[in-house]
């Protein structure tokens, strides 16, 4: 994965912990940090996984994350420090959601992702008791739906496209 991907992959790691914080304690946050940034990175890696998605990503910028924001209820008027914000991609924030709630999609769309571009998602894919511990509300399916929900879809037809070209 290009180097020019990692403020969008930064950004929507600390957009799902700041929006789903950690159980308390630094290693809970490290070990919800790391599922977080597993998700974003498979999400990135699927949705542009070439040199030239990444350009055009920087052409036309991520978006931002107003409406994730709108959607969780967040409130961040008087954050000084909100420019990371604006590197938000709401679509790759939405398909980590999706991956997050459901190992089973995770594993299935790691095998389909250039694992060159995504790396190791053990954590990701196969949560251990102490991941769920550190971050109930990162996995909670319940809780991430309404931010799955947006781009599920595309998601899924990405995977099923992905699947049928391979048969």
């Amino acid at each position: 994965m290009t180097a020019d991907l990692a403020p969008v992959i930064a950004a929507g790691t600390r957009w799902l912990l700041t929006a789903f914080p950690p159980a308390p304690g630094a290693f809970s946050r490290a070990l919800a940090e790391a599922q977080a940034q597993q998700a974003v990175t498979l999400a990135t890696a699927l949705r542009f996984p070439t040199a030239i998605d990444a350009e055009i990503l920087h052409l036309l910028g991520p978006g931002g994350s107003a409406r994730l924001d709108w959607l969780t209820g967040a409130d961040h008027g008087d954050d000084a420090d909100d420019a990371w914000r604006t590197w938000v991609d709401e679509t790759v924030v939405s398909w980590a959601a999706c991956l997050l709630a459901a190992p089973a999609l995770a594993a299935g769309a790691h095998h389909f992702a250039d694992r060159g571009q995504s790396g190791e998602l053990t954590r990701l894919t196969s949560p251990s008791d102490h991941e769920h511990d550190a971050a109930p509300l990162l996995r909670h399916p319940d809780l991430l739906e309404p931010i799955a929900a947006l781009h599920r879809a595309p998601l899924l037809d990405l995977l099923d496209n992905r699947s049928a070209a391979l048969e």
